[in-house]
């Protein structure tokens, strides 16, 4: 779809299931399960939907999915799902892997940066787009390396530590504009460091969430992971987010819904906000 004099397309990386008890937080499951329904093993269906962004001749990626290194365990912990793959979805818009110019990750999580890498034929891991710049909040990448025994399981060496070593990463230090209207802002909650992509072209602005409001389901301000390290700043960063988002008309992108990709967000009578979709594709 066209905003302003760029082009933005969500591009999948499949789905898979997570615990819905840890993806509401303290909301209980009588609540929860009214917009997200449990399989019999308590998990609820997510999407990985990543963002492609066409501007200033570059093709930017937003996000890289699960990616295809986990092994079969894991893929079925999770139910795994990878139809279409990224690299699929990238192919119908006919881009290869070397035609990624800039990748940005929200933050390091495996779910988020799991198709920064891949493996080839002998086993040896390589960033999954060599001609990329690959972009992180330092800080994030520091708790990344430095993962303790509350956040270890989120990460994976294997999506982050190939990077380091033929030098693509480019680290952040708090909001920064990468290229002209394309901007990576600090929405800190989820993680430490972690980061929204602002998109702004001729008065048109689109905001890709991450995790910080994962589906159309959390929009509701306690509505927060228990994943979130720091629930209360997550709040915080929601409610900062979702005002501006109102006020200036952000056309926002939703990472795990597995209906909705993106919608404006209002008000109802009684100050809860609600969303209006948006079909991306038309």
């Amino acid at each position: 779809m066209k905003l302003g004099a760029f082009e933005i397309y969500p591009v999948s990386d499949g789905r898979f299931r997570l615990d819905g008890g840890a993806m509401f937080g303290v909301v209980p499951k009588v609540i929860w399960e009214k917009c997200c329904a449990a399989d019999e093993l308590n998990r609820i269906p997510l999407n990985l939907t990543c963002l492609l962004i066409r501007a200033q001749g570059k093709n930017i990626l937003v996000d890289t999915g699960l990616g295809s290194k986990e092994d079969d365990k894991f893929q079925r912990m999770f139910a795994v799902e990878r139809t279409p793959t990224l690299l699929d979805s990238l192919k119908r818009l006919g881009l290869g892997r070397e035609d990624i110019h800039v990748v940005i990750n929200t933050h390091l999580h495996f779910d988020h940066a799991g198709g920064n890498t891949m493996k080839e034929e002998d086993g040896t891991i390589v960033p999954t787009f060599p001609n990329a710049r690959y972009f992180i909040q330092h800080g994030e990448f520091e708790d990344a390396v430095r993962a303790n025994e509350r956040t270890k399981a989120s990460y994976r060496r294997d999506n982050f530590t190939p990077i380091a070593h033929v030098n693509q990463w480019e680290f952040l230090h708090g909001d920064t504009e990468l290229l002209p209207g394309i901007t990576a802002i600090v929405t800190a909650g989820h993680t430490r460091c972690h980061q929204g992509v602002k998109i702004e072209s001729e008065g048109k602005v689109a905001f890709f969430l991450g995790d910080l409001i994962p589906t159309v389901s959390h929009l509701p301000l306690p509505y927060i992971m228990g994943y979130d390290l720091s629930p209360i700043q997550t709040l915080e960063t929601k409610r900062w987010v979702l005002d501006r988002a109102l006020e200036e008309k952000w056309l926002l992108f939703f990472e795990h819904d597995p209906l909705v990709q993106a919608g404006h967000v209002h008000r109802d009578q009684e100050g809860k906000y609600f969303l209006r979709e948006v079909k991306t594709w038309e």
